[in-house]
């Protein structure tokens, strides 16, 4: 059997690095892509997500995660969480559980303190002054405060056919206290079926969470499209319907992957993602939009030297 893992931008190479050795040992996908995520939570210089993330407008770092069981469908997620790390093995931990999978704020912090996960400032020094910056910019320059939204986001298949996905992000650069994107919301900025593949998103999540596009991308391939026509035809044309009834389309992007480890993108702007296979290491592409489809490219060769 083959197995696969996609990751949306290029901060993910070093974790599927790291993941792909384990799925190329048998090693089981939820293990796989929690460590593939952990790595990229772990680094402060991925800006956007874990140790070191954007602060919101109070200059506190709330991060946001979710994980999903492509084989029973269960799913663990948390919102607003401050002062714990590695917030993806958190979201993990809740998808063990019948009830109460879905935890926010000083909820999801007295699950994380009663399961024993480590405390830690997310707050770094850069991160603080980045904040500061931007405080200064938006006084003197007028500038909008909303940046940063890299979501990191993957699907993952192993050896033995099953299929996950996980999310992990700090959300909007100085956003308002409590305000939560798509990253963790179910069907919207990810999901997974073990029976048909897995989908997650990435961008405005204001945008990306006014349709189940992760949902519909999993659909699509049910109906037998092929990843690849799935994810472009989706944003494709959730974008065109938000242009209409709104006058624009924030940046929207998806990586999948189906069962058989076919994979594929789909985006309305420029944009990176890592893919490793068993028949291929792990690469970084580029992709854009080229009308209704989106076309992509190596942008760096697998690590293979790390």
């Amino acid at each position: 059997m083959t197995w696969g893992i996609i990751a949306t931008w290029e901060m993910a190479l070093e974790g599927i690095n790291r993941a792909s050795r384990m799925l190329e040992n048998g090693l089981s996908a939820a293990d796989s892509i929690e460590e593939a995520i952990k790595a990229v939570e772990d680094n402060p210089l991925y800006i956007s997500v874990g140790y070191g993330g954007l602060p919101n407008e109070k200059c506190e770092v709330e991060l946001d995660a979710a994980f999903m069981d492509g084989n029973t469908l269960s799913i663990g997620a948390i919102c607003g969480i401050k002062d714990f790390k590695n917030p993806i093995s958190i979201a993990r931990s809740l998808s063990d559980d019948r009830f109460n999978v879905f935890l926010v704020g000083k909820g999801a912090e007295e699950y994380a303190q009663e399961k024993g996960f480590e405390r830690k400032d997310m707050l770094t020094e850069e991160s603080r002054k980045a904040w500061e910056k931007r405080i200064t910019e938006m006084k003197d320059k007028n500038l909008s405060p909303y940046d940063g939204h890299d979501t990191v986001g993957m699907v993952c298949i192993d050896k033995k056919e099953n299929l996950v996905a996980g999310t992990s992000t700090s959300g909007l650069f100085m956003k308002k206290r409590g305000r939560v994107g798509d990253s963790p919301i179910p069907g919207s900025g990810f999901y997974a079926d073990s029976k048909i593949g897995g989908a997650v998103a990435t961008g405005l999540g204001e945008d990306i969470m006014k349709g189940c596009m992760s949902y519909e991308v999993v659909r699509l391939m049910e109906e037998g499209l092929h990843p690849q026509q799935a994810a472009e035809r989706v944003v494709h044309e959730f974008s065109e319907k938000l242009e209409k009834r709104r006058g624009k389309a924030g940046a929207i992007s998806i990586v999948c992957m189906n069962k058989d480890g076919e994979w594929g993108v789909g985006t309305n702007v420029e944009f990176t993602f890592v893919v490793a296979t068993d028949k291929e290491g792990p690469k970084v592409y580029i992709a854009n939009k080229d009308g209704s489809t989106t076309v992509y490219q190596h942008y760096k060769a697998q690590l293979d030297d790390i």
